[in-house]
């Protein structure tokens, strides 16, 4: 079972810090992908860590304003938000893959999902 929390309304400019925590199941070996779905849109990939957090990758998009993290012990994997912008509007999902790094941008290739988070970015 994996729980998002975190989101909520923030103003263009705004910070928030997305956390998803896991349980049932052991981590570490999952490397971890945040997606997003904007209304009347696809799925996005946004963010991805490795299993051992050596390597972290961004869209460009969202490059030098978001930063992915996580915590093997809590099992717990965030997302912080800086900068943020209405075009960031979106349900937030965290997922869980043991796939080969190079699938880490393809939603298909992620095996546990969470149910996601509501991010709004409005004046």
């Amino acid at each position: 079972q994996l729980q998002a929390s975190g989101g909520g309304l923030v103003q263009p400019g705004g910070s928030l810090r997305l956390s998803c925590a896991a349980s049932g199941f052991t981590t570490d070996d999952y490397a971890i992908g945040w997606f997003r779905q904007a209304p009347g849109k696809g799925r996005e990939w946004v963010s991805s860590i490795s299993d051992s957090a050596d390597i972290k990758l961004n869209a460009y998009s969202v490059e030098g304003r978001f930063t992915i993290s996580r915590d093997n012990a809590k099992s717990t994997v965030y997302l912080e938000m800086n900068s943020l912008k209405p075009e960031d509007t979106a349900v937030y999902y965290c997922a869980f893959t043991k796939e080969p790094w190079r699938w880490t941008k393809i939603a298909s290739r992620y095996e546990y999902w969470g149910q996601g988070t509501q991010v709004t970015v409005s004046s």
